[in-house]
């Protein structure tokens, strides 16, 4: 069973209630997995030790691109000693932070492109864009010759004028910028990025993130090709009621709820 998990933004607690709740599954995780919330590096650490062990594919948020951006250039300053690349590696780690980094500096205070974290930084070159998933649980970077679901950050890959590049705007569109095209033969598509109040569809377009970080709220999904599956809703530690400012859009898709307790096993109601 491969289980989609949507945008975690530190939220360790509700990633490892995800684990428990499905102690044989294989993730798929949407990215934005660090920023803004408490405990970023411990929800990377959880998502290595899952990938590790062959129980989870990574993909790569917007936060994670932004989080790169320092490092891709000052890891090529450091084999070209241009300064040109160091002020591009500098500028690039500012974005970062005005962007929900800052966040992780919070954790650790010594955050540096010099003292970047290995965990982390490991954690960025696993990092895949779009993948495909067939009925047999089988993940593909390439469209299959067969039924799929389209998995990626934002929205499916396509041209747009912003992004030139598909696999980059699948990291940054919106669903009001749709609806998106889908590939022959892909049934529907799953996306996190854009919080929603409830888990929507939007044409053939799957929403799942409830703003987790703030809400508590983290919405999961069994990759099922030909139906739907239902949405279990994780509600741990958080303001629900903070869902009200986010958009409601499409049409609601059948969900469960699921209460998680601090240190305690998870229970359904």
């Amino acid at each position: 069973m491969v289980i989609v998990i949507p945008d975690l933004h530190g939220r360790a607690d509700l990633l490892q209630a995800a684990v428990e709740l499905y102690p044989a599954a294989h993730f798929l995780s949407l990215g934005d997995a660090i920023d803004r919330g408490p405990r970023s590096l411990e929800t990377v650490r959880l998502l290595m030790e899952l990938y590790a062990e062959g129980r989870a594919t990574l993909l790569m948020g917007n936060h994670e691109r932004m989080a790169l951006e320092g490092v891709k250039w000052y890891q090529q300053y450091l084999g070209t000693h241009d300064l040109g690349d160091y002020r591009k590696a500098v500028e690039g780690m500012k974005w970062w932070m005005r962007n929900g980094g800052e966040s992780l500096r919070r954790e650790i205070s010594e955050l540096t492109l010099e003292r970047f974290p290995k965990l982390l930084s490991d954690y960025l070159e696993a990092l895949r864009r779009v993948v495909y998933v067939t009925e047999d649980g089988e993940i593909h970077d390439k469209l299959p010759g067969e039924p799929s679901v389209l998995v990626a950050h934002a929205s499916p890959p396509v041209r747009h004028p912003e992004y030139p590049n598909p696999e980059s705007a699948a990291l940054w569109l919106r669903p009001f910028e749709g609806p998106f095209a889908l590939p022959e033969g892909v049934v529907y598509s799953i996306h996190g990025h854009t919080p929603v109040r409830v888990p929507l569809r939007l044409g053939r377009h799957i929403y799942l993130d409830l703003g987790a970080y703030e809400t508590g709220l983290l919405a999961v999904l069994p990759v099922t090709v030909q139906t739907l599956s239902t949405v279990t809703v994780l509600t741990g530690r958080g303001d629900a009621r903070r869902t009200e400012k986010y958009p409601m859009i499409g049409e609601r898709i059948s969900a469960r709820a699921v209460a998680v307790k601090p240190d305690e096993p998870t229970r359904q109601r």
